[in-house]
């Protein structure tokens, strides 16, 4: 469908190109005109070509074909009316044919002409374009490797100073520990009830034990592993995992429930690394059934990948959160770090595979990691 802006410079362009016809036409009558008032005093025939230039370089070579013809027949006609005498009547003919060659060739080498500058005129516009193109991708490109580079030392710089504060946080929890003892042994000599000391010291040392959970997750994301490739059973690997969890689920109220796909051949992957993303996804699903619930952990094959899903009936997620559910430091728990389903990610694709999310709110979430089979 043509829309309003296109029709109006189409209606100008076909107006201009009537104007144009119309124009020519009556300087080719009025030179036709001129040529009968001369007789054959005055050379008036290369006049023509002026119109028919006119129109073929305006309009195109179809109205220059008609105009050349009719200037010929203008110059006939006006060589009729005024009665030359020729040595034989052929010859008034043959001029006018002659003329009417030379106007056509002239028409053909112009509009060839004509076609040939427009070409290259796009042909420049679109190298032009491309070359602006070209230049935007390589600004864009060295600023996402400047911006890249920046982050890279940053990562480096907050690696270091997590390494350098993880120590110092294990001896405060030490310490908090002794106090605890102490705070026990003066409740004795003190005014003050035991239980208050306590709280303060268990409060700090729980603070303390989150800054050192967020700190062993960064560094566990930001360090550059080293894959340890072999041939993975996934059922045999979550089956024994998994059996290790009972207490886990018992405590949190859920019942786990396991399909494998006994067909599913060995992938060739680091074990431990897909066991650390599943068991992300697993008490990821844990978090999300604060009622208890049903998880489903199973395996498939989808086509060349090994697919390991997690589903639970949980919370489940907004359309806003599942957008930014891979992203670092995104989290919608009160203690969560953020970080937990960005290393799932990360692992996935070490392994050259993907990881895939399905949620909806009070339905559940459901995770799938993709695998690639060994070929």
């Amino acid at each position: 469908m043509v829309d309003a802006a296109t029709i109006v410079p189409m209606r100008q362009g076909t107006w201009r190109r009537w104007l144009t016809i119309t124009m020519s036409s009556a300087l080719a009558l009025a030179i036709g005109w001129l040529d009968y008032l001369t007789g054959r005093e005055i050379v008036i025939s290369p006049f023509y070509l002026v119109p028919i230039l006119w129109v073929t370089w305006s309009v195109g070579r179809r109205a220059g074909l008609i105009l050349a013809m009719a200037c010929a027949g203008i110059w006939l006609a006006a060589d009729l009316i005024d009665r030359h005498p020729y040595s034989h009547p052929v010859v008034l003919y043959w001029n006018a044919f002659m003329l009417a060659v030379l106007y056509v060739v002239v028409v053909y080498l112009l509009s060839a002409f004509h076609n040939a500058q427009q070409h290259l005129e796009a042909t420049v516009q679109r190298r032009t374009a491309a070359l602006r193109t070209e230049i935007a991708e390589r600004e864009r490109l060295e600023a996402a490797k400047i911006q890249s580079e920046r982050l890279a030392a940053m990562g480096t710089m907050a690696a270091e100073v997590a390494h350098e504060v993880r120590n110092p946080l294990s001896s405060i929890v030490l310490n908090l520990d002794l106090l605890l003892k102490e705070v026990g042994k003066m409740a004795g000599t003190s005014q003050h009830p035991p239980d208050e000391g306590r709280l303060l010291v268990n409060e700090v040392r729980l603070e303390v034990c989150r800054i050192q959970r967020v700190l062993a997750d960064y560094l566990q994301f930001a360090r550059k592993s080293t894959l340890q490739r072999r041939p993975v059973c996934l059922n045999e690997l979550l089956g024994q995992k998994l059996a290790f969890m009972h207490g886990e689920f018992e405590q949190a109220g859920v019942k786990l429930r396991t399909t494998f796909d006994q067909s599913l051949a060995p992938v060739e992957a680091d074990g431990e690394q897909l066991w650390q993303a599943t068991l992300n996804l697993v008490r990821n699903s844990l978090e999300a059934m604060h009622q208890g619930g049903e998880l489903v952990v199973s395996t498939r094959r989808d086509d060349t990948h090994a697919v390991v899903q997690v589903r639970d009936n949980g919370q489940g997620m907004a359309s806003e959160q599942l957008r930014q559910v891979f992203t670092p430091f995104f989290t919608t728990k009160a203690t969560g770090t953020g970080l937990g389903l960005s290393l799932v990610q990360q692992i996935a694709a070490e392994h050259g595979g993907r990881v895939e999310c399905v949620s909806a709110p009070h339905k559940g979430s459901t995770f799938a990691i993709l695998h690639p089979l060994t070929p």
